[in-house]
């Protein structure tokens, strides 16, 4: 969210670090799908489920393709990386896939549209 309403505001976004780590970013309209599947599901009763895309993006690719979306061309300010923060994070999504059968159903780029089209919306 602060890097989409950076952008937005046409203000630079903060970077802690180089901006090469990778998160894997989920649409929050997955989350509710899992939780139904979950709900649905007989086999799920005290199972620790990762829900997400399983697809890594770096911040530098977050930024590029909000820049994208919004038709700007902001540049971030990189500052130095915070103290305990990941380098990579990317769920391991094997188990929703098998216990509940879940797929992501809205991808990075159809999710980050999403979220711009709706701070545009509601923040702006």
């Amino acid at each position: 969210p602060a890097f989409v309403t950076a952008i937005l505001k046409d203000e630079q976004p903060t970077v802690y670090g180089d901006g090469k780590q990778s998160r894997d970013f989920t649409y929050v309209d997955n989350v509710v799908e899992a939780n139904l599947l979950a709900a649905k599901a007989k086999k799920t009763c005290g199972e620790v489920i990762n829900i997400a895309c399983g697809q890594a993006v770096t911040v530098n690719e977050t930024i590029d393709t909000i820049n994208g979306l919004a038709g700007r061309n902001i540049k971030p300010i990189y500052t130095a990386p915070r103290p305990g923060d990941v380098k990579h994070s990317l769920a391991d999504i094997t188990l929703a896939k098998k216990t509940i059968g879940y797929e992501p159903k809205v991808l990075f780029p159809e999710g980050l549209q999403k979220a711009i089209g709706w701070y545009r919306e509601n923040l702006l």
